[in-house]
């Protein structure tokens, strides 16, 4: 393979303070005029700050101009005056910062032939982070579009309301497949927290597979009931060795025809660590996905009122098995005729959930003690 090298002087030069501005201007014209939620807030922060700064200016200069004796008496203005002026300057910097940040991504992806978009609401990606709680959001956007469709992106929902509301943020890489394959989980150990998984959904323990080698000591594997031939087809030796070389860290979900890396951390940043990182784990994968361009799910022809055996049957000779085909495949098949097309069946286009009991048992125990500290005084 190849050495990994792209282009990251854009993410730590020096800036044109009025090139950055013009790039917020274009920024600005390219969503339709629209202005994103934060900088909205940050706007209307710096404005109530003025609003309060102003006359608090004036009633001290008043003051100081009257008499000393005062001064004292107009203490506590003078401290909200100054918390005016610390919190308009921060919603500045914050505003500033900001632009910096979408102009240096801006140019990292143009040097890298890539493109950006900034934020986008409620992507549509089929992915478990994309549906779970409110205020979806995904912001930052590398995209390369060649050899296959590659986005890079950070990722925010909200769960909860009001004091109890969680924003939950997300790192995520999304890699477009050629075909879509059954919903296969990579669970990796590395980055666990102490009481399990970091992912936000957990699956029926049914669907654990055990794959041959190592692989088990950095990655829980989960693929639907039925499929787990279909799940060493596309994990192969050679595949296992990528992800544990350049994934451990790395939750990984297939769904459709995506293919899913989550980081509890950004994965769309201004340093070039992580960038080096990420495009040299992509790199390694992307090269293997070919392979998995040619599974096909033969459950397909079922749904359809058709099997192998029934059609061989009808042409009444024996036929072999397509190079192409999955050795999973409990039939023979001719090409062609007998070969499903793209997709998969029911059965395999979900992994079946489970609840989370840790958290559950965490808080049934807590209010097992609570109650027994409250009996005994």
């Amino acid at each position: 393979m190849q050495p990994l090298t792209f282009d990251a002087r854009a993410l730590t030069e020096p800036v044109d303070p009025k090139a950055v501005s013009a790039f917020a201007t274009e920024m600005k014209a390219r969503r339709g005029g629209s202005t994103r939620a934060s900088t909205v807030i940050a706007i209307v922060v710096a404005v109530i700050a003025v609003l309060i700064m102003v006359p608090m200016l004036f009633v001290l200069t008043v003051t100081l101009a009257t008499g000393r004796n005062s001064l004292i008496g107009m203490l506590p203005l003078l401290i909200i005056a100054a918390v005016g002026v610390a919190v308009g300057i921060g919603a500045w910097v914050t505003v500033r910062r900001r632009r910096v940040v979408d102009y240096r991504l801006a140019r990292f992806a143009a040097a890298n032939n890539m493109t950006y978009t900034g934020e986008v609401s409620d992507p549509p990606l089929p992915g478990m982070i994309f549906t779970l709680g409110r205020a979806r959001k995904a912001d930052q956007l590398v995209r390369g579009h060649s050899p296959r469709f590659v986005e890079f992106g950070n990722y925010q929902y909200t769960t909860g309301s009001g004091k109890n509301s969680t924003t939950h943020k997300w790192g995520y890489v999304a890699v477009k497949l050629d075909v879509p394959l059954p919903n296969i989980v990579l669970d990796a150990l590395g980055n666990n927290a102490i009481f399990g998984t970091n992912l936000p959904a957990s699956f029926q323990k049914e669907q654990k597979l055990s794959l041959e080698g190592d692989f088990d000591q950095y990655f829980t594997l989960y693929c639907p009931a039925g499929y787990e031939h279909d799940a060493l087809y596309l994990f192969t030796p050679d595949i296992m060795a990528r992800f544990i070389d350049n994934a451990a860290q790395l939750d990984v979900e297939i769904v459709d025809d995506w293919l899913f890396l989550y980081t509890r951390r950004a994965a769309s940043t201004l340093d070039p660590h992580t960038w080096a990182w990420l495009f040299g784990t992509v790199g390694a994968l992307i090269t293997k996905f070919d392979q998995w361009a040619r599974w096909r799910d033969e459950r397909l022809l079922a749904e359809q009122g058709r099997t192998y055996t029934q059609a061989a049957a009808a042409d009444g000779t024996p036929v072999p098995v397509p190079a192409h085909a999955a050795p999973a495949l409990p039939f023979a098949a001719p090409v062609g005729l007998l070969t499903p097309p793209p997709g998969v069946a029911q059965q395999g286009r979900r992994l079946k959930r489970s609840g989370r009991w840790v958290p559950i048992a965490i808080v049934v125990i807590f209010a097992i003690g609570w109650f027994w500290v409250r009996t005994l005084s």
